[in-house]
């Protein structure tokens, strides 16, 4: 059932198979022995029906276990809204593989316990975040794909900003502190000669919506806001501009550059165990996901219909806001080559910002 802040889904498959019994009797039998035999064939026949009763019961019940539970987590934003298709097909029981139940967080806090508990089998996290837990696990988590590159920006009700220079000196309310957001926003600044402590004051607030708020309160305000949430600000204020798209910004630092990384802000992880114990349900999650993804970035209208049904934004912001959020779906030998370039600018930023050390090979799932 769908609750206010999340979603679950189930649907199992059942098997029932039919099996045949017959009697044959003497053609020279008495009459007292065709009564012995008629008793017994009658005798015979309750038997054989209620073992194809059992029999469908064993396999409905081997079914059941094979349609097992996968506990999937995804964030209230991009995340979330690329899987609104597969998520919908699970509520309406047309997906009769796996027992798929959602759970859409606001944020990564919330997401990161249950995985490392073993509540979640399958999440939505920062890209950094994956590579953090896989250091702080010994390797127990691992990346499926990449589904979310850059999606932020630097918004303001005013015109004070028309390059990253323009941040020196300034206020910046921001969300996702320990993860991409502030990763990318101070390598930005770095890169561009200000220092994230001295030269400018960022002020972290716990969740997106109140970066929002805050933006929306202070006349001339200035955030770091990803969208959908971008174009939330925007239509609680039509004096809201976006000053500086963050990805265009980290796409000019690789200029030059021989090894070049892009900006990347999300990726959907499992857990190891759950991973190698259930290829077939990761497999068919990721067909399923990937379906998803291609369906709502080529179906808005019905896509963004989608996304308010299930309360991740309103439908209207979904609408405007779905072309701008880089939903994607990479996995492969794609993947980890985008992924292993952008935590290596991480990693030589600040370690901590990865774990400590650039995750080994088997961070990076492969069919």
């Amino acid at each position: 059932m769908v609750r206010r802040w999340f979603s679950g889904f189930m649907a199992a498959a059942m098997l029932t198979s039919v099996l045949s019994f017959g009697v044959s009797a003497s053609a020279q039998e008495t009459e007292a022995e065709t009564e012995t035999e008629t008793a017994a064939e009658t005798a015979a026949q309750t038997e054989a029906e209620t073992e194809v009763s059992d029999g469908a019961d064993t396999e409905a019940a081997e079914a059941d276990q094979e349609a097992g539970d996968v506990n999937i987590m995804a964030l209230k934003g991009p995340t979330a809204m690329g899987m609104v298709k597969f998520m919908s097909d699970a509520d309406a029981g047309e997906i009769d593989t796996q027992n798929y139940q959602f759970t859409i967080a606001a944020s990564a806090d919330e997401v990161t316990p249950r995985l490392v508990q073993g509540e979640a089998d399958i999440a939505a996290v920062p890209a950094n975040l994956a590579s953090v837990l896989y250091n702080n696990t010994e390797g127990q988590v691992e990346v499926l794909a990449i589904n979310t590159l850059g999606v932020l920006y630097i918004v303001e009700s005013g015109d004070q900003v028309q390059s990253v220079e323009d941040l020196r000196g300034k206020t910046i309310y921001a969300s996702g502190k320990g993860s991409t957001p502030e990763y990318a926003l101070n390598y930005i600044l770095s890169e561009n000669g200000i220092d994230p402590e001295t030269d400018v004051t960022i002020e972290w607030k716990s969740e997106h919506s109140e970066c929002v708020a805050a933006l929306a309160a202070e006349e001339g305000g200035i955030a770091m806001l990803p969208q959908p949430f971008v174009t939330t600000a925007q239509t609680q204020n039509e004096s809201i501009r976006v000053a500086l798209d963050l990805t265009e910004e980290w796409d000019k630092l690789q200029e030059g550059k021989e090894e070049k990384s892009s900006l990347i802000t999300g990726v959907v992880v499992g857990r190891t165990e759950f991973v190698q114990e259930n290829p077939e349900a990761v497999s068919d999650f990721l067909d399923r996901y990937q379906e998803s993804v291609e369906f709502v970035n080529s179906n808005t209208e019905e896509a963004a219909a989608l996304v308010g049904q299930y309360d991740i934004v309103t439908e209207e912001v979904a609408l405007k806001a779905l072309p701008e959020c880089n939903i994607v779906y990479i996995d492969g030998d794609e993947m980890k080559e985008q992924l292993s370039g952008y935590l290596a600018v991480l990693m030589e930023q600040n370690p901590e910002s990865v774990g400590g050390e650039l995750p080994g090979d088997d961070f990076y799932f492969s069919r």
